[in-house]
Order: C-alpha cells, then sequence, then structure tokens
C-alpha cells in the first residue's frame, strides 16, 4: 500500500512540475526574450533591440516562436537574431537583412518607450470592441519602429462566421509600446463571411 500511495504522490509532483514548467513557457513575453537573447549574443550587442517579431500563432492565441533581432555593428547585415520556441533559444544567426538595411530598422528601438509587453498588448489588440462579436483563433506579432516610438503591430485570424472550423485572416491592430494605445486599425471583419 505504501508504496501505492508513494507512486501516486510522485505522480502528482510530477504532473504538478510540468504545470508549472509548462505555464512558465506560456507566461514568456517578447520583453523576457530580450533579456533571454541576451545570454547569447555579445557584449556590445546586448539590448540594442532593432525588431521583435512572431510567427503565427497555432492552437492559440499566444504565438511559441519569436525572433529577436539586435543591431550588430560586426555583422554583415548589422544584424544578429535569436530565436526562440516555447521560451527555449532555438537558433542564433546573421541574418541577410538586405531590404531593412537602408531604412530605420537599423536603428535600435528606444528602450525607454518599451513599456507595454507583448502580453499586454495581445490583451488591448484582441479585447478590442471592434472585435467583440469576433471568435480570435490566432495572432502574430511584430515589435518596429512608429513615428513616436516603438509600436507593436499584431496580425489578427479569426474564425469564419459560416465554417468556424476555418479561419481568416482579418487584418491588423497598431498599438503604442509606449502607452498602449490604440494608434491605428486596419481591420477587415468583411473576411469572415
Amino acid at each position: 500500500m505504501r508504496t501505492n500511495s508513494f507512486g501516486q504522490a510522485l505522480a502528482i509532483g510530477v504532473a504538478s512540475l510540468s504545470l508549472v514548467f509548462s505555464s512558465r513557457a506560456d507566461g514568456v513575453t517578447a520583453f523576457d526574450l530580450i533579456k533571454e537573447g541576451n545570454r547569447y549574443v555579445g557584449e556590445g550587442v546586448k539590448d540594442k533591440v532593432v525588431q521583435i517579431r512572431s510567427e503565427k500563432s497555432m492552437g492559440k492565441l499566444t504565438p511559441d516562436i519569436w525572433y529577436v533581432v539586435y543591431y550588430n555593428e560586426d555583422a554583415t547585415f548589422k544584424a544578429e537574431e535569436v530565436k526562440f520556441e516555447g521560451g527555449k533559444k532555438v537558433s542564433v544567426k546573421r541574418p541577410a537583412r538586405i531590404l531593412e538595411f537602408a531604412g530605420r530598422s537599423s536603428d535600435t528601438l528606444d528602450r525607454k518607450k518599451m513599456n507595454i509587453d507583448s502580453d499586454k498588448a495581445q490583451a488591448a489588440a484582441t479585447g478590442d470592441s471592434a472585435l467583440s462579436s469576433v471568435k480570435l483563433t490566432a495572432t502574430q506579432f511584430w515589435l518596429g519602429h512608429g513615428d513616436e516610438g516603438p509600436v507593436w503591430k499584431i496580425k489578427l485570424w479569426a474564425a469564419k462566421t459560416d465554417n468556424p472550423d476555418k479561419e481568416a485572416d482579418i487584418g491588423e491592430i497598431y498599438i503604442s509600446a509606449d502607452d498602449g494605445k490604440i494608434s491605428r486599425r486596419d481591420l477587415h471583419l468583411e473576411h469572415l463571411r
């Protein structure tokens, strides 16, 4: 009897630990990934973020795959990118960013104006009153330069009204990373029909 009770207690403990670790991975924000990415880049590159982006989320609203792009003066295209999946580093590379090389995208984002993290930006976008009757299915994020500082661009997908098993791209919402206000909506709810 004791062995069985011990085995059950051990199984419950292991299950509890795995829930803690999985919720920790789900709770990782884009700004957490900057700190984590700093561990994998050189001293002169740390905190010099030029862009953060994600891939489209799958099966939930929060994406699992993120990229933090740092300014690296020594790299050919002045960029060093750390890729994360589920909050863990997957790769570090120096991408060819030829199209972005000439514009502002090589300027580092103003950290003093990065007050709204990805979780709060997502809450602002998905809670927007224009989406109150929509069943959102996926998101994709970009943090880049705006006129007044860093801006989150969040692309949204939602279930189609006539066939809820299918989803449609319904556009983007832009949110200031400084104060969390929605600066622009480019929504196309007609895509749900």
